[in-house]
């Protein structure tokens, strides 16, 4: 029998619940890209990710910073670029296909989060907007940059403005999103890849010799 001067045992003291970072991202990414940033609240990405707000914050910082990670996480996954070495029609066709077969796809959220992340956003939720855009942006500048490059190489006429045409095309890559959104398949928007190549400029005219009238005209 103990005497009671002897001291109590402290209290074991409970683990943290381990999770994984990874899948958790994976799955906040979803949130985002399912409602945008401005609806997914903290309470929420937590009850899908299976954590506390505590283990959240210890984890990633805050919910802006979370979100910066998932997108990063989904341009690794889902980002498509020009292709190297083509033309910038073919670059921009293969471009299109490659968006039209990610929107649909039936095992992630429809269309793309860089374009709906932020439709919706408080005045305090601006710079997220604002980064969001600015990636856009880029991607509009390095399409008209691949138009210019074919331009300078004789590939299409000098007088083509690759500015309006690249933003043409970023204007199909938004319709061809706000279509996956409301429920369009793939077929559907590989038809509207095929109508919008269809407006692609001609080749420039090769000059060939003056012809000579015949003697009758």
């Amino acid at each position: 029998m103990s005497s009671g001067n002897t001291p109590a045992k402290a209290a074991p003291r409970r683990s943290r619940r381990a999770f994984d970072r990874d899948k958790a991202l994976a799955v906040a990414l979803r949130e985002f890209w399912t409602h945008g940033y401005e609806t997914t609240s903290v309470a929420s990405l937590t009850e899908a990710m299976g954590i506390n707000p505590p283990s959240l914050y210890a984890a990633f910082g805050d919910k802006r910073q979370l979100f910066d990670e998932a997108v990063q996480l989904y341009m690794r996954r889902h980002g498509a670029r020009l292709e190297q070495g083509a033309d910038a029609r073919s670059a921009i066709a293969t471009l299109l296909r490659s968006l039209a077969a990610d929107y649909t796809d039936p095992s992630h959220p429809p269309g793309c989060l860089i374009i709906t992340g932020a439709t919706n956003c408080a005045p305090g939720s601006q710079d997220v907007k604002a980064k969001l855009r600015a990636m856009r942006e880029e991607t509009k500048a390095s399409i008209a940059a691949r138009i210019r490059a074919d331009v300078d190489a004789g590939l299409l006429a000098a007088d083509v403005d690759a500015d309006g045409l690249a933003a043409f095309f970023a204007a199909v890559v938004q319709g061809m999103n706000q279509q996956a959104c409301d429920g369009a398949g793939r077929e559907t928007l590989e038809r509207v890849v095929d109508a919008a190549m269809a407006a692609w400029p001609g080749t420039p005219a090769r000059r060939g010799p003056a012809s000579v009238p015949s003697p009758t005209e």
